[in-house]
């Protein structure tokens, strides 16, 4: 770690300097609110060593994160045979949150779990008695996970989110005419759980820890504890690789290797299976809803210590 910890400010500054070329979501306006020029980093290892630089002490909401969590409650819930009945296994080549591959490809389920219209279907899975207790049992599991008992809600995004979300809403419909989901699903109730799972708030290191428990094949290593089954991380880890960076996911794994999956408050958790989680925070993004810096950040990293996985 004395290493990483001797490189990692100065690579920190180097790669701020990209976030010129990058915006800050501004679709959801709250998030149009965050610092721009920021970038903060933490990786810890399995040991719990860790290190940091920049400004890591920000608080940002998971966004697009979340759904590598999602997507593991609801295999733990229903297995896979269930959540593969109703979302693929495919990158789509198209934005997150588009339409098309729905209207032109049959049986007409979601690619895969990571865009937009999967998420949503895999928050319709999620077990408990209506939209209360579904997100108390996601935010209750996010908590376990960062070993942080304080993980909460951004209500200011939620509400933001709810109250722009028309594009989400007419995916929701569309999945329901496609019998996705189920007839009887009210749909503002399944997008307040989607919602609420994309604002919770995290640091670099909470986003960290919850790496590390992927990194540890779903084994706390801090604890000793089975936290996640182990084949479901690997389905998880299959998709951060595949779909994680949106339909930059190809040039990710060429230029980093590494899984990760980033959402659009600028966040990447990325993981170094079997030795670290990483927690990047970097509001500028590209052109596919990417950390422009963070991108950068792990590129570096990733090429300096020999962490691609390919």
């Amino acid at each position: 770690m004395e290493q990483i910890q001797a490189v990692l400010p100065e690579w920190v500054e180097a790669s701020r300097r990209l976030t010129e070329r990058g915006k800050v979501a501004a679709y959801i306006p709250e998030l149009a609110k965050a610092p721009k020029n920021a970038l903060g980093v933490f990786i810890v290892n399995m040991e719990g060593d860790s290190v940091s630089a920049g400004d890591c002490g920000l608080k940002f909401t998971l966004q697009s994160i979340s759904k590598v969590f999602t997507l593991i409650l609801a295999l733990m819930d229903h297995g896979e045979q269930t959540i593969f009945s109703k979302v693929g296994m495919e990158p789509t080549g198209e934005n997150f949150n588009s339409m098309i591959k729905l209207e032109l490809v049959r049986p007409g389920i979601p690619f895969n779990p990571f865009i937009n219209a999967g998420a949503i279907t895999i928050s319709s899975l999620i077990r408990g008695d209506g939209p209360i207790e579904k997100s108390a049992r996601i935010l209750q599991f996010f908590r376990h996970l960062a070993s942080n008992d304080t993980l909460d809600y951004d209500l200011d995004v939620y509400r933001s989110e709810s109250e722009t979300g028309f594009l989400n809403r007419s995916l929701a419909y569309y999945l329901k005419e496609n019998r996705v989901l189920n007839a009887e699903e009210d749909v503002e109730d399944l997008l307040a759980v989607y919602f609420r799972h994309c604002a919770v708030k995290v640091t670099c290191g909470d986003l960290g820890r919850m790496a590390l428990v992927l990194a540890g094949d779903g084994v706390d290593p801090l604890t000793g504890k089975a936290m996640i089954p182990r084949r479901h991380v690997q389905i998880a880890k299959t998709f951060m690789t595949t779909c994680g960076m949106y339909n930059a996911s190809g040039e990710f794994a060429i230029h980093v290797g590494l899984p990760a999956k980033s959402g659009v408050s600028g966040g990447i958790l990325s993981i170094v299976p079997g030795r670290y989680g990483i927690g990047v925070l970097g509001p500028a993004l590209n052109d596919k809803g990417n950390s422009v810096a963070g991108v950068d950040l792990l590129r570096r990293l990733s090429h300096a210590f020999d962490w691609s996985l390919f």
